[in-house]
């Protein structure tokens, strides 16, 4: 089934008038074509890639409703106001969703006018909203965030279990499901729990470019934050904390640095809450100090640092939250501190948190792999990327790549790791790996006589900490993987058995196995040769716009949008028509007041 080639002549079309774009992003064309050729789609896609034009296209151009399942009121207020912006009709339920809010859907779905309709997951469960919904023509259901479906995974939400009997009620509708974040069986287990009908799959690479990606050790972790937040002066951004506590802490210590700071969690007052909140989206210099309760389903594109206080809980929560930075496409820093007490801790959390013994074998795994990620001496980027079964070649923009860790040989270690993962059988984890190693006779290691191994003891000049530093940069630098058909099992890979036989080299970071080595990481340069006080004017233009719309300032137009305003200098309304994010409604509304300010600036 393929759609018809006017529909996708329309899609083309209003990709430009509505949204003010003048092509598709990368594999917004693929699922597009197949979206509007009737097909069931599961779409994982990065951050910043588009995944909501997916569902809001086919919506705009096909007409009938569109029904959206977002389990965030944030993302669905968002996303909302920018589609009434454009001129798309669009509401939402939720618990927020007020009087107004709810005659304004009655109405819509009485005589048809809305497109989009976006519902909490919770509300949709209920028996009188499914009844009713049943009764209406829905020409798409769309599930947005669709990895929360997934049991094993950091956003499991138990409601989305049941979204597939919400389709079947639905008379079987056409489904689209895109997410960000889902490995191979993720997207297995998306697949089965969400359709009805086995879906069309499209997987884009998970690269983010555009993000500068860096790790350090913790020092004087305060002043390691201060000094990289006081390299994105007027630029927005979050800082991740793994505590209520220090998210307060910080925000007092950047406001004493002078910056505008906030803190965000979920033990503040609802009002204070909102209020910074409102502060981070609407404002162009502000940094929120935030637990992970902040930020999932903010669709703010001009953040433009992301920074962790504290190491991430596991890969997939790193990926999503370095994920809200530089949704706009443009260069945007990420920084993660982690130190041994955070590694101890979240150890301590799985082994003591009453789960099931699989599910800690799954929790101790992703722990494994997210400080092999942060003490990897292979191209970060790479790194990450192929804990998500995707390979690349280094990447030149990350800390690693631009030198910020010294190597060192460590053939003769690897070999000694890899020789103890072979005489176990791949059957078991890093902390027992590294007692062999380190000769520390655990009960463990004398259960399964592992002691009486060739192994035990042979590195007996290291502790069993420094080991698992080696353990997790011989996985980081692919020369062991998890098996993908048995992910309690190692294996070597063809390198592993080169590095092995002494056939191949390997590079250690020297601060893994001697925690005295130190350097400070390089800020990624940064760009912008944009007239910076015509960008200024503009912003100055659009604050006060959206400060009198009560709307996020990205809302009238984001900073690519202006940047590209400042750089090109468009002198009529045809000219701005030109720049990416003006669409026809947006020009009609703001056009003359931003040539206004280009003028005044070019006459001055």
């Amino acid at each position: 089934m393929t759609p018809d080639s006017s529909l996708m002549a329309k899609a083309r079309s209003a990709l430009s008038t509505v949204f003010g774009f003048s092509d598709f992003r990368p594999g917004q064309e693929d699922v597009l074509t197949a979206t509007l050729a009737g097909k069931d789609v599961l779409a994982v896609m990065p951050t910043g890639s588009g995944k909501s034009l997916c569902f809001q296209l086919p919506a705009i151009i096909r007409g009938g409703l569109t029904l959206v399942v977002s389990p965030l009121i944030a993302l669905m207020r968002d996303q909302v106001a920018q589609l009434r912006e454009l001129g798309v009709e669009a509401a939402s339920l939720n618990s927020s969703s007020d009087d107004d809010e709810r005659r304004r859907v009655a109405r819509g779905l009485d005589d048809r006018s809305l497109r989009l309709l976006y519902i909490a997951p919770e509300r949709l469960m209920r028996d009188d909203i499914i009844a009713a919904m049943s009764k209406v023509p829905i020409d798409l259901l769309a599930i947005d965030e669709a990895h929360c479906v997934s049991q094993w995974g950091h956003d499991f939400r138990p409601e989305y279990l049941r979204l597939r009997e919400v389709a079947e009620a639905l008379h079987g509708v056409q489904t689209i499901g895109v997410t960000a974040t889902a490995d191979a069986p993720t997207r297995a287990e998306i697949a089965d729990r969400l359709f009805v009908r086995p879906p069309q799959v499209f997987v884009r690479s998970f690269d983010r470019p555009n993000l500068f990606l860096a790790m350090r050790p913790k020092s004087d972790a305060t002043r390691q934050l201060i000094d990289k937040v006081d390299a994105h002066r007027g630029e927005t951004g979050i800082v991740y904390c793994a505590s209520r506590r220090r998210t307060e802490e910080l925000a007092a210590e950047f406001a004493r640095a002078g910056r505008r700071a906030l803190p965000y969690h979920a033990g503040l007052d609802h009002s204070v809450r909102g209020h910074n909140q409102d502060a981070f989206l609407r404002e162009d210099d502000c940094i929120v100090c935030a637990t992970i309760a902040f930020g999932m389903g903010i669709d703010k594109p001009d953040v433009r640092f992301v920074f962790h206080a504290d190491m991430p809980s596991s890969i997939e929560a790193y990926y999503q939250e370095i994920g809200r930075a530089g949704r706009d496409g443009l260069p945007a820093d990420t920084f993660t501190l982690y130190g041994a007490g955070d590694i101890e801790l979240r150890r301590r959390q799985i082994l003591e948190n009453g789960a099931p013994e699989e599910r800690k074998r799954v929790e101790m795994a992703k722990l494994d792999d997210l400080v092999a990620l942060c003490e990897t001496a292979r191209c970060r980027r790479q790194t990450l990327l192929s804990m998500f079964g995707e390979e690349s070649g280094p990447c030149g923009h990350c800390d690693v790549c631009q030198g910020a860790v010294r190597l060192i040989d460590g053939r003769v270690e690897a070999q000694k790791a890899l020789s103890a993962v072979l005489r176990t059988s791949g059957r078991f984890f890093f902390g027992h790996l590294a007692n062999i190693l380190a000769g520390k006779a655990t009960e463990a290691v004398e259960r399964h006589r592992h002691d009486q191994l060739k192994t035990f003891g042979v590195g007996k000049d290291r502790t069993p900490a420094d080991w698992r530093g080696v353990l997790r940069q011989i996985q980081s630098g692919g020369l062991i993987e998890r098996d993908w058909n048995d992910r309690d099992r190692l294996t070597l890979t063809e390198e592993g058995w080169r590095v092995l036989r002494g056939q191949a080299p390997f590079a250690l970071r020297e601060d893994v196995v001697n925690r005295s080595a130190r350097r400070r990481s390089r800020a990624p340069a940064a760009p912008n040769d944009a007239d910076a006080e015509l960008l200024a004017a503009l912003k100055a233009l659009r604050g006060a716009i959206a400060a009198a719309q009560k709307q996020p300032a990205y809302v009238i137009f984001p900073d690519r949008t202006l940047i590209e305003m400042a750089k090109e200098r468009p002198r009529g309304l045809d000219d701005l028509a030109g720049i990416h994010g003006v669409g026809a409604v947006k020009l009609q509304k703001y056009g003359s007041a931003f040539l206004a300010v280009i003028r005044d600036r070019q006459n001055a």
